[in-house]
């Protein structure tokens, strides 16, 4: 119980923060939903020989892949604010409250994962008007991957920050690492349309197996074996990230 009551005291005070600033929300609404007004509608020609004949097929293919970027991204970036609480002196006062380590950065990783989840919903139901249709039930599956994959990254961002706390470093290395993941999981359009080679890679990268997922979800295809593969993937490696941001974060305020 102490542990539950810790993790909440500490997401409050991230959301607090999150509210304080609401510069950041809208921001991180601006690229998405460019994309989405922008791009997407260049999507039914382009996805012809994928059996989409209208924009709400399209949009059902685009759309998911889109939130995967916007989880993944700044999900990645989330170590930039525990390097700033550590700057300031936050994570120095931690040292001296009785307050559980792995509460100290779950709440962290938590408030990052409502605030992302919060713009993927308002995204989703910006798409609507433009033909996006999607059963609520597998909408809402198709969610909790994307919340588990807010986490990965999120615990992979807070590690890498305490490992190497330099904003001059950590920025070139997570857009080195993220470009990578997010162009070879087929974010943009699936990678049925590459050729043989590059889905050999692709199948090696992580998010591929996600994103594969969090699509079958939202074009009404729960059986695929590509929804609890994607499920499964995210799951180990949202437990392996955020055992390992936990257990750096705990000998950064020993």
């Amino acid at each position: 119980m102490k542990f539950l009551r810790d993790t909440w005291l500490v997401y409050q005070r991230q959301m607090l923060l999150v509210g304080r600033t609401p510069a950041r929300l809208v921001i991180g609404f601006l690229q998405p939903i460019a994309y989405l007004l922008l791009f997407a509608p260049l999507l039914k020609n382009a996805l012809s020989s994928t059996g989409a004949t209208s924009y709400a097929d399209a949009y059902r293919v685009y759309v998911p892949g889109l939130l995967v970027v916007l989880v993944l991204l700044s999900g990645f970036f989330a170590g930039f604010g525990l390097l700033a609480e550590l700057r300031s002196g936050v994570i120095e006062r931690s040292r001296v409250t009785p307050a559980s380590r792995v509460a100290l950065i779950l709440g962290r990783a938590l408030s990052e994962v409502t605030t992302l989840m919060g713009q993927a919903v308002v995204i989703t139901v910006v798409a609507i008007p433009f033909g996006l249709t999607v059963d609520l039930g597998w909408l809402l599956v198709a969610y909790v991957m994307l919340a588990l994959m807010a986490l990965m990254a999120c615990g992979f961002s807070y590690a890498i920050a305490m490992l190497i706390p330099s904003p001059a470093a950590l920025g070139p290395l997570i857009n080195t690492i993220s470009q990578p993941l997010s162009l070879l999981s087929g974010v943009l359009l699936p990678l049925t349309l590459a050729p043989a080679w590059l889905v050999g890679i692709a199948e090696w990268n992580p998010i591929y197996w996600t994103t594969n997922g969090t699509r079958a979800l939202f074009t009404g295809n729960p059986g695929d074996p590509a929804v609890w593969q994607g499920m499964v993937v995210i799951i180990v490696l949202a437990a392996i990230t955020v055992t390992w941001a936990t257990k750096m974060f705990a000998k950064q305020v020993r």
